[in-house]
């Protein structure tokens, strides 16, 4: 495999220097969780620090598919959403096969297949077309040697929904077709609306993959996993999971555990919390002139673009956002999209820092401007 840094991770706020940003707007997760909301002094000084569960903590198993219809032994946890998608990654593709990723995607869906020497055919969502996803343009990209498919729900970075007729054609193409269908349902829990069944649900052949990180903020704590109905495929991810880790890290499992059995203490509230930043949100794209955006449907991120990007210097703006106003966003090229796109966090900063960021965007713009 041939590694290459990604964007997204290059310039991520934590490698840029948190001291450097005063409002952090590139987040695509819920503010951090602090330890005391997980350490519940519960006796975590008789974790036993051996092996643990190569599945993974059953507790934490059954809690990730609880009220779905399916059992801890379709779940496999994993260090994080990203070691989900690299084990499926590995596992299902070699040097030659094809993937269809719908595109904006998470770096991490297109770099891996890259790396493999994996074909990546792209099926890019349109602003123009409300970022809604077409299933005959999938249709239509496939090939006999299309491995999976690869697309999120709810969509980052643009917030963007997929419907149950749409899950239920792919459900049916998959099998049709004997390839997989990856969905990235880290956002899910996030949806404005009404809540679908996991994408595993739906059939065999459809993979979910999803993690602690972004709804309730906890990405240090690494823990994520991958939900799949066929148990030998779950098996062969289990497999390259023992080559590259044996086991997931005890303490952040069992933290995990202990935090989704109060999941109804936590969520609510930052359900809230979300709901209340993204009005904020809402009120400022009203006002303002430069930026248009298609509104998200879920999650905590959405991605608006400049009106009249010709009439902007982007570097200059991304230079006077960050050093005079210390505020950061995502740049567009972070998912191979044009510059003057951001991807736009209001999950993440404070209400205060949200609001005083969205200010300094439509000032740098101004003070961006070419005209001027």
């Amino acid at each position: 495999m041939q590694y290459r840094r990604m964007p997204i991770e290059v310039e991520s706020p934590e490698q840029m220097g948190y001291d450097k940003i005063r409002n952090n707007l590139s987040e695509s997760s819920y503010t951090d969780t602090l330890f005391r909301e997980v350490d519940t002094g519960s006796g975590l000084g008789d974790l036993v620090l051996a092996y643990g569960s190569h599945q993974g903590h059953e507790g934490l198993r059954q809690l990730v598919v609880k009220n779905n219809g399916l059992d801890a032994g379709d779940v496999l946890t994993t260090i994080g959403a990203a070691g989900a998608l690299f084990i499926i990654a590995t596992t299902l593709l070699e040097k030659g096969d094809e993937l269809v990723v719908v595109r904006p995607n998470y770096a991490t869906n297109i770099e891996t297949p890259r790396a493999i020497g994996a074909t990546v055919k792209y099926i890019d969502l349109r602003f123009e077309e409300r970022f809604a996803l077409d299933i005959d343009r999938i249709k239509s990209a496939i090939t006999p040697n299309t491995r999976y498919i690869s697309l999120t729900h709810p969509h980052n970075p643009t917030g963007a929904c997929l419907e149950a007729t749409q899950l239920n054609a792919l459900a049916q193409l998959a099998e049709e077709k004997a390839l997989h269908i990856l969905v990235d349902e880290t956002y899910r829990d996030m949806v404005f609306g009404p809540q679908l069944p996991l994408a595993a649900e739906y059939s065999p052949k459809m993979i979910s993959i999803s993690s602690l990180s972004k709804t309730y903020g906890l990405p240090g704590l690494r823990t994520g996993w991958i939900i799949c109905r066929d148990r030998r495929l779950l098996e062969t991810f289990l497999a390259a999971k023992e080559q590259m880790h044996i086991c997931g890290p005890v303490i952040d499992e069992e933290l995990a555990y202990r935090y989704l059995l109060q999941k109804d203490r936590h969520f609510p509230r930052i359900s809230a919390d979300i709901k209340a930043k993204f009005e904020v949100v809402k009120d400022w794209m009203q006002q303002q002139g430069d930026w248009e955006w298609i509104e998200p449907r879920g999650g905590c991120v959405c991605f608006p673009r400049l009106k009249d990007p010709q009439r902007t210097d982007l570097d200059n703006f991304y230079r006077i956002l960050l050093e005079k106003y210390g505020t950061y966003v995502g740049a567009g090229h972070w998912f191979e999209m044009p510059r003057h796109y951001i991807r736009l966090g209001f999950g993440w900063p404070t209400k205060d820092q949200l609001q005083e960021g969205l200010s300094a965007l439509s000032k740098a713009v101004e003070e961006a401007s070419l005209s001027r």
